[in-house]
């Protein structure tokens, strides 16, 4: 069952461009081989200038689980830590059935 899951980045004063960019090119190189990866959008929040909130789609929360496991373990996700100031906060959601 396909599943949305949201994530918010809190970019460090000022870098919310380079980790825009910065998220940008991962998801370009890394994307198109994520099996269950259905696609995804980026937003700006209007009230805080230096967050971003990415919706995705994922075929099931399994096919996630393993792209997170790829992602750890090639330390995919690296180059965000630099330019963000919180740890991400990520919410996974179901549909109702």
């Amino acid at each position: 069952m396909p599943i949305k899951v949201i994530v918010e980045f809190q970019a460090r004063p000022g870098m919310r461009d380079g980790l825009l960019s910065t998220l940008e090119a991962i998801t370009a190189e890394h994307g198109p081989r994520m099996t269950g990866y259905l696609g995804s959008q980026r937003y700006t929040v209007a009230d805080k200038p230096d967050m971003l909130v990415e919706i995705a789609e994922w075929e099931s929360v399994e096919a996630r689980l393993r792209h997170l496991e790829a992602a750890v373990a090639t330390d995919a996700f690296a180059p965000l830590m630099p330019l963000m100031s919180a740890p991400l906060r990520v919410t996974v959601l179901q549909p109702v059935i």
